[in-house]
């Protein structure tokens, strides 16, 4: 039985590829590197900020550590105006809410970043709130997750885990937790399915087919 559900944030409950994409775009003008798409941003996020800044840069980029720093202090701040909700994402979770069931998330953004968006999109929704702290490695390591079903007080398998991209289909695997992903985010039903994926939803309705 489904006792909690334990969602991505990038892609999964926020659109926040545009806002990434400009804090990445402002970070390589501020090297003087030349300026990447949005379909480029896209296919470059998911495994966390550092990850996502590596693959931004030029090959050969020797100051990595330098434009990370940059790219953190000024994400962190960003005012997210260009992020939103997808569509049917609010009623959607005042379900989830109304049947009892407990709401985590689990990110690869910084905790900082992650923190400030729920504070905006999200008040007093999520019992758990973890983000790239340092404390735990990044997804597609399930220590993260797993410390969420902890904090929330139910068995692993009790969890539904719901994400948009190859690594919440391995951390959902590899925690034992129940997987769907979601075909409104970053990532094709084709590769979710190359990475494992079983079950998806074409939309935020189709989560309560899986409880």
């Amino acid at each position: 039985m489904i006792k909690a559900v334990l969602f991505d944030l990038d892609g999964t409950l926020l659109d926040t590829l545009d806002d990434i994409a400009a804090r990445v775009n402002e970070m390589l003008r501020a090297f003087s590197y030349p300026e990447i798409s949005r379909e480029e941003v896209q296919k470059y996020i998911g495994d966390g900020a550092l990850r996502l800044v590596e693959r931004a840069l030029p090959r050969g980029a020797n100051n990595i550590d330098e434009c990370f720093a940059f790219f953190k202090k000024h994400f962190v701040n960003s005012d997210n105006a260009l992020t939103k909700l997808f569509a049917g994402e609010e009623e959607a979770i005042d379900k989830l809410r109304a049947r009892g069931l407990k709401l985590g998330i689990v990110t690869n953004k910084s905790q900082g970043a992650t923190d400030r968006l729920i504070r905006k999109f999200f008040p007093d929704v999520f019992s758990f709130v973890g983000g790239d702290s340092g404390n735990f490695p990044c997804k597609p390591d399930p220590a993260l997750a797993l410390f969420a079903a902890l904090s929330l007080r139910v068995a692993p398998a009790e969890c539904l885990f719901v994400g948009d991209g190859e690594t919440d289909v391995q951390t959902a695997l590899r925690a034992g937790m129940r997987g769907v992903s979601c075909l409104w985010g970053y990532r094709t039903r084709e590769q979710l399915t190359r990475a494992g994926a079983k079950d998806f939803a074409e939309n935020f309705g189709d989560l309560e087919k899986f409880l």
